[in-house]
């Protein structure tokens, strides 16, 4: 996949001079659970009420993959996958590939490329890869297919840069669903 820098895609651009990769030490093995971060997250959250409820499964090097059924909610022109919907799911793949190399990091560019329709009731499979770091930004790839590796439906390239998530998420916990809980999590030293 080419990431060279294209007028056509300012906003992501891989440098040259990228710190190299080292899986963090509490990193899980390949083909383990990748543990979801908040309960009600809508792309990993098992409590989401209308979340995507995906399964980040760590793959071989820095890669993380998972899989989705294409279900009639998800729908946006007839018969095929919304493209936010989508978009989601590229958003919780990329997202879940820098806790392979440390410690929470957030989205700060997200782009997909579609290349075919997606359409309900197939699944979709999601693969991210680590391209590199450079101090706190982290840039990742993935590709999404039906079936076939070779013929990809979507492709997304991200930059997340790592945060510490006591002083990121404090000003927002009233707003979560979980607020008295993170609330207490928040006051343990």
């Amino acid at each position: 996949m080419n990431t060279a820098p294209r007028p056509d895609r300012p906003g992501f651009a891989v440098p040259d001079d990228l710190d190299p990769l080292t899986r963090h030490p509490k990193a899980v093995a390949p083909g383990a659970q990748i543990r979801m971060h908040n309960p009600m997250c809508l792309g990993c959250g098992e409590d989401a009420p209308r979340g995507l409820h995906l399964v980040v499964r760590a793959g071989e090097g820095f890669s993380v993959e998972t899989e989705m059924d294409v279900e009639p909610w998800m729908e946006g022109g007839p018969g095929v996958i919304h493209g936010g919907v989508l978009s989601t799911a590229f958003d919780e793949v990329m997202g879940t590939a820098p806790l392979l190399v440390g410690p929470s990091a957030v989205t700060v560019h997200l782009e997909v490329d579609f290349l075919a329709p997606v359409p309900v009731g197939s699944r979709l499979q999601l693969t991210a890869r680590l391209l590199g770091r450079q101090r706190r930004k982290i840039y990742v790839e993935a590709t999404a297919h039906i079936g076939d590796p070779d013929s990809p439906v979507a492709v997304g390239h991200s930059i997340f840069v790592t945060i510490n998530p006591r002083e990121h998420f404090a000003e927002h916990v009233d707003n979560s669903q979980m607020a008295e809980e993170y609330k207490q999590r928040l006051a343990r030293p």
